[in-house]
Order: structure tokens, then C-alpha cells, then sequence
């Protein structure tokens, strides 16, 4: 009976270098195709790279992420034939910087939390520099009443949430969409005009004159 294969043998076998060869042409081949991937896909997973990192930075409130980030990505990559002005603060905007920032009752700065008309009256001053009253009623009275169909973007919305009108404040986004403070507990978000418990509450809206907001529906 002739001796079984020792492992030397195996190992030095005709075929197993030739599997080397084919692994290492493989290799190469796959190497030399990431090197010449176009311009493009690399420009898409980095887009996609930012939108996660937004995602994930305010994980209680991924709406509200994402459209942070599509705003801070028209304000930083503006489109082309525009000017390179940065575009200006708005109401909006400067409220949505503060997504995820906790709830706080009669809160009115950053470090402390907001509620839902220190929110606004905060991003108010620093955006357009304008002194609003403190209080969702009394900010009620400012500006110019719109209809709910010719909501635009920096529109004031209110709500009904305590039993008398005007007891709830947000800023319109734009899309049926608004920032606000919800309640203790809760943090800074985005969320939709159309579900049933805002829908059933909103009793009206405020633009407040010479804004230079966009006026998206």
C-alpha cells in the first residue's frame, strides 16, 4: 500500500498554486475596479454619510433630522449660478437648530430647555431680532391672522392643548409640518399638522409682517 499524503505534499501541490495566482489576479482586479468608480457614487455615499449622521445624532426625532440636515445642506452648498451670500437666518431655521433640546416649562434658552413660546420668542430675537410677548396667547395677537390653506414657511401655528385657545405654540415648516416644544418630557421635534390629535386642536395662525421667509406651502 503505498503512504498516505504527508502535509508538505499537500500543501506543495501543483494546484494550490495555481489557486494562489487566480486569488491574488482577483484581488487586483477588484482593487483596480474601487480605484476607477465615478465621481459621482462617491459624492452619493458621502450625502448618504451626512443624512445618517443626522439621523443619528437625534435619534428621538429622525423627521426632524433629516430636515435639519437638507436645510443646512441648502444653506451650505447653495445652488449653481447663486451667489455665495450665506442665506439669512430665519425664524425656522434657527428653531430647528434646537431639535432634541428638552422640554423645560417657562424655559427660554438653550441651556435650560424651552417651552413651546419660549422656543419662539428665543429664535424670534436671535434670527430677526424681534422682542416677542412671552406667552402662546399673547404672541397670538401679533402679526396678521392666515388662513390654514396660505400657511407659509415661518408662519406662527396654534393650538388648543389646555382647554382654551392659543395655549400651544409652533413654526411652520412648510408641507403641513411644524417645530415646537411638546410638553415636559418630551424634546424639541418636527411633527405633522395632519395627524388627528393637532388637527382637532389647531385654532389658527399668525405671520408676523416682514419676515424673510420662504414661502413654501
Amino acid at each position: 500500500m503505498p503512504p498516505p499524503h504527508s502535509r508538505s505534499s499537500i500543501f506543495s501541490s501543483p494546484w494550490i498554486s495555481r489557486f494562489t495566482k487566480l486569488a491574488f489576479c482577483a484581488g487586483l482586479a477588484v482593487l483596480a475596479g474601487c480605484a476607477t468608480q465615478p465621481q459621482q457614487t462617491a459624492q452619493a455615499n458621502s450625502n448618504h454619510l451626512l443624512r445618517d449622521s443626522y439621523l443619528l445624532s437625534t435619534q428621538s426625532d429622525p423627521l426632524g433630522a433629516w430636515l435639519h440636515s437638507q436645510d443646512n445642506l441648502a444653506i451650505n452648498y447653495p445652488q449653481s449660478g447663486s451667489t455665495t451670500t450665506p442665506s439669512p437666518k430665519t425664524l425656522a431655521s434657527t428653531a430647528m437648530k434646537f431639535l432634541g433640546v428638552k422640554y423645560r416649562y417657562g424655559g427660554d434658552a438653550p441651556g435650560e430647555g424651552f417651552d413651546c413660546s419660549g422656543l419662539v420668542a428665543y429664535a424670534a430675537e436671535k434670527s430677526l431680532g424681534l422682542k416677542l410677548p412671552r406667552t402662546a396667547r399673547s404672541q397670538a395677537q401679533e402679526g396678521i391672522s392666515v388662513n390654514r390653506s396660505e400657511l407659509r414657511r415661518g408662519d406662527l401655528v396654534f393650538f388648543n392643548t389646555l382647554g382654551h385657545r392659543f395655549s400651544h405654540v409652533g413654526i411652520y415648516l412648510g408641507d403641513h409640518k411644524f417645530v415646537h416644544a411638546p410638553r415636559s418630557g418630551a424634546s424639541i421635534r418636527v411633527e405633522s399638522m395632519d395627524i388627528a390629535y393637532w388637527r382637532k386642536r389647531y385654532n389658527g395662525a399668525r405671520r408676523l409682517q416682514n419676515l424673510p421667509e420662504t414661502a413654501q406651502r
